[in-house]
């Protein structure tokens, strides 16, 4: 009697993959509550970040040329420049032109007066009276942040498909966002299985465990956004086994279980999903996780994960996690 060999795992993910059907649906939601959502539409800016261009430090704005010699702040016989004030900026504040030879009190973030062009440090400079005196070298343009330099009106600003994480909810805010439209979650039913199992909190009989694969699943569909419906534990039966996976199939977009897909006599969770649906695949070259099945229970695209703990996590993060990854319309 021969065997057929075992699907290489990068065979059984390319196939696994392939059969994602991303979700359709999508709703508007406020971006206060949008935290670990994906996108369901790209992003791009109506303004321009910033808006205008701002000064990048405290400090004094004036047109460069007013003291230019050789390129630099000082002339070619090293005497300082100095301006007088003649206006004082603060953020939020709109200046008025400001006049040639003078320079206006600007404070970080403030709008650049019409007619400047440059900015230097408060700690570059000597006040005296009303106007102040340039002690360091001076470069054309510098501690101005341009109009736009940060983002574009009309630019990309985030792909379809991002998982939002708390930077990218500050990112929309800082081009006016209120609200972001985001795929619906994804609903992942878990299935425990087997006589053995007990939860957590109870006492344990001879010959049993506590059902640690519930929790292990659970928190990792939490942590990538997944809305968790749990399926219970099941015993090792053949007809309540079908029973469970029927109801189940009509109530989530994914069924993962673990525990009953190995060959064993009170191994049902195979036997059930063929009765109820198809079998794509079955038993892979990897250990631990060889017994891991994939099908549809109804339509509903079931994982049959074996029963051991670690080959739990290991298979879900090789094989299922990239899966759900596809179906929940993540870039990644």
């Amino acid at each position: 009697m021969t065997t057929s060999p075992l699907m290489p795992v990068e065979e059984a993910l390319t196939k696994i993959i392939a059969s994602a059907q991303p979700l359709a649906e999508f709703e508007s939601v406020s971006l206060l509550l949008a935290l670990g959502r994906v996108l369901a539409e790209d992003q791009r800016s109506t303004i321009d970040v910033p808006p205008c261009d701002n000064s990048a430090m405290d400090g004094y704005a004036f047109c460069f040329k007013d003291i230019a010699a050789s390129g630099t702040a000082r002339n070619s016989s090293n005497e300082s420049r100095e301006l007088v004030v003649s206006q004082r900026i603060a953020a939020g504040a709109i200046g008025k032109p400001l006049k040639a030879g003078t320079a206006a009190r600007i404070f970080t973030g403030a709008a650049i007066p019409e007619g400047a062009d440059t900015v230097v440090m408060q700690e570059d400079t000597n006040a005296f009276g009303e106007a102040i005196r340039i002690i360091d070298t001076v470069k054309f343009g510098q501690h101005v942040r341009p109009k736009g330099q940060d983002i574009r009106a009309g630019g990309l600003v985030m792909a379809k498909g991002r998982r939002l994480q708390p930077q990218d909810i500050g990112l929309l805010a800082s081009i006016g966002m209120t609200s972001v439209k985001v795929y619906r979650q994804l609903k992942v039913a878990v299935l425990s299985t087997g006589d053995e199992l007990v939860e957590p909190g109870q006492t344990l009989a001879e010959g049993q465990i506590y059902n640690s694969n519930r929790y292990t699943l659970t928190a990792l569909l939490t942590a990538m956004g997944c809305e968790v419906l749990d399926g219970g534990i099941v015993a090792d039966d053949f007809e309540r086994t079908c029973q469970q996976l029927k109801q189940l199939s009509s109530q989530a977009d994914v069924i993962i279980s673990s525990g009953g897909v190995s060959v064993g006599e009170e191994d049902h969770v195979k036997a059930a999903v063929e009765s109820l649906g198809e079998l794509a695949l079955w038993k892979l070259n990897i250990k631990p996780g060889k017994p891991l099945a994939f099908g549809t229970v109804n339509g509903t695209p079931f994982f049959g994960l074996p029963g051991n703990p670690s080959s739990v996590f290991v298979t879900f993060c090789l094989l299922a996690k990239p899966y759900l990854l596809a179906a929940m319309g993540r870039l990644k």
